[in-house]
């Protein structure tokens, strides 16, 4: 039996042919650090990053919510989970870790344009945002709503100077009022304390 045993012939392989395993998780390794000090920056750069979950968006549709956030300076960035996570963790954005389950995706802009990316979300019912960071503070999505509600710092400058400018005026109104009220009291006095108004008096 032993003679007439198969003996399978040792595969030859081109020298090469497959990269060394060691070397691949050093080459994963080095893609995944390029990615995460990508986000670092992309986190200290914008004032708005939000979580969007991508429900089965095809690339048309994406293609159109991309040009629709563009108009408004709002980038949408693909990262892997594994990646995000991973810088989250280490990073004070820990607590934005649990949204990244699933297909999601990273809308970013430099300055807050939640009332811009809301409306483009209206007409992309597949895209489902979970949370975002504005300005240094992680929001649910009733919070985001709240924030889009907020007025404009545009509005609020303008309240805040003519408030200024209201407080001002009735100061230097009050200024004006009361020195001439007490020159009036001070008139009245003298002509109280008057000789001739004294004789006035008795002959009434």
């Amino acid at each position: 039996m032993a003679v007439t045993k198969y003996i399978p012939p040792e595969r030859v392989t081109p020298a090469g042919a497959y990269p060394a395993p060691t070397k691949r998780v050093q080459e994963e390794n080095a893609l995944m650090l390029l990615l995460k000090r990508d986000l670092k920056k992309l986190f200290q750069d914008s004032k708005m990053v939000a979580v969007v979950q991508n429900n089965a968006s095809n690339s048309e549709d994406m293609m159109l919510l991309k040009n629709r956030l563009f108009k408004h300076g709002i980038l949408v960035k693909f990262f892997p989970n594994q990646v995000t996570r991973s810088f989250l963790m280490d990073s004070a954005y820990s607590n934005m870790a649990p949204l990244f389950i699933g297909p999601t995706v990273l809308f970013v802009s430099k300055e807050p344009k939640v009332k811009e990316m809301l409306k483009a979300l209206r007409s992309s019912p597949q895209m489902t945002l979970l949370g975002a960071c504005i300005d240094d503070t992680l929001l649910s999505v009733d919070g985001i709503v709240s924030y889009s509600k907020l007025p404009s710092m545009a509005v609020v400058q303008g309240q805040l100077v003519s408030g200024l400018t209201m407080l001002t005026s009735h100061t230097a109104s009050l200024l004006q009022r009361h020195p001439a009220h007490l020159s009036a009291l001070l008139q009245q006095h003298v002509r109280q304390q008057s000789p001739d108004s004294g004789a006035a008096e008795e002959a009434t």
